[in-house]
């Protein structure tokens, strides 16, 4: 794979975390408790920070919840879980913000739909007090349009224009200019009032793949702002994932996009986390980013009539999963481990020595004996009961000796 070029940004730091085209791109994801309920999202905010997400947003949205932010921010501290929190307004937060100082501080970054901040002068006027209140705390805001509450107005001015020329566009492309000048205006309004410009994210989020490819394209010709990726209510279940995989990973490999959420739609008492782990596999598809070691596995075939290939992949996946939180901690690098369990003998072999560490079985067969490949070459074989143990013991030596420095 060519190595991908992201596009030059400014940088945003939040808290912690910096954001933008010379850094790691940052997975982040939403918690979906009601954040009136301070143990809960608390709860929830530890858990996405343990699986890996490195900013976590939460709805702000009464009294309640902002009076809540910082006995949450005290929780997690309180835990050794450092993940900056994110506030996400809608309609109420010029005020909120202004009425719960504490809620400002305790909150590393603000989300502003520019849609949703009033009509009018309101609308002029409550995002300059949130602007403002960015600006008294030094924290940075994502200016985020989504098409579900893009500002009425803006977009019926762009209409009214482009009905009265003698060529005029096609509706659609209307939409997607009013979404980009929806985040960009509101963000030169921004640096006007006095926000530093880097402190300023933007997202412009649809809910079709083409359309999230295409308004974000455009965003980015038009800023040098880091960009927050999200393809928005994105639905659920297999189709929301392979939706949200394709869009992510098409911008990305145009090398647009410095922030990402996959918008899954849980199903009930769903995990949550798993919006971080499609994030992750997304950026280590591309080779952007490595959070755990790689297992490369063949799907079977005719070949591969037994399926003892099938459970040892298994039990490989779940030894990395079970080791990678101890690895990371002790053995820098660990997570480029590429690790093959491969099934037959026509692609094994070759699959195995592009491997780290690769084990190739016959494909028939319950009793098979597979040669083992460490760094491309055959160092042994396995067979019977030390089958699995024996690879697994491998695997622990190999990275000892390969990533302890």
């Amino acid at each position: 794979m060519a190595e991908i070029t992201r596009r030059p940004t400014r940088t945003v730091r939040v808290g912690e975390i910096p954001i933008g085209s010379a850094h790691p791109i940052v997975v982040q994801s939403m918690t979906n408790t009601d954040t009136a309920d301070a143990e809960a999202t608390a709860d929830q905010v530890a858990l996405l920070a343990q699986t890996g997400s490195e900013l976590v947003r939460v709805t702000v949205d009464t009294e309640q919840a902002a009076a809540r932010v910082p006995e949450i921010a005290t929780r997690l501290a309180d835990r050794g879980v450092t993940v900056p929190i994110v506030g996400d307004f809608h309609f109420t937060g010029h005020r909120l913000l202004r009425e719960f100082p504490d809620c400002a501080e305790a909150l590393a970054k603000y989300r502003i739909n520019p849609g949703n901040v009033g009509r009018g002068e309101k609308r002029d006027a409550n995002f300059e007090r949130m602007i403002r209140v960015a600006i008294d705390h030094e924290k940075p805001v994502r200016i985020g349009v989504n098409w579900g509450s893009l500002d009425r107005e803006l977009l019926t001015r762009l209409m009214n224009e482009n009905a009265a020329r003698p060529d005029p566009r096609d509706s659609r492309d209307v939409l997607l200019d009013a979404m980009v000048e929806s985040a960009v205006g509101s963000a030169e309004r921004a640096v006007a009032i006095g926000l530093d410009p880097d402190r300023i994210v933007l997202s412009a989020k649809m809910s079709r793949v083409h359309d999230l490819v295409d308004v974000t394209a455009r965003l980015a010709e038009r800023t040098d702002a880091p960009i927050h990726l999200g393809l928005t209510e994105a639905g659920g279940g297999a189709q929301g994932v392979v939706s949200t995989v394709t869009a992510l990973s098409i911008l990305l490999q145009r090398g647009i996009g410095d922030t990402i959420r996959a918008s899954l739609t849980p199903s009930p008492g769903g995990d949550r986390a798993e919006e971080v782990r499609i994030c992750q596999h997304v950026l280590e598809s591309l080779d952007l980013r490595h959070f755990a070691s790689r297992l490369t596995a063949c799907p079977g075939c005719g070949r591969t009539t037994s399926t003892l290939f099938q459970r040892l992949a298994e039990e490989v996946q779940a030894h990395l999963d079970a080791r990678m939180p101890e690895w990371r901690a002790r053995y820098p690098g660990v997570e480029t481990l590429k690790v093959a369990v491969m099934g037959c003998i026509v692609n094994g072999p070759g699959e195995s020595k592009h491997a780290d560490v690769g084990i190739s079985l016959p494909g028939r067969g319950e009793s098979p004996r597979a040669p083992v490949f460490i760094d491309g070459q055959r160092t042994t074989s396995l067979a019977g009961e030390d089958l699995l143990p024996g690879f697994l013991r491998i695997l622990d030596e190999y990275v000892e000796k390969r990533f302890a420095g």
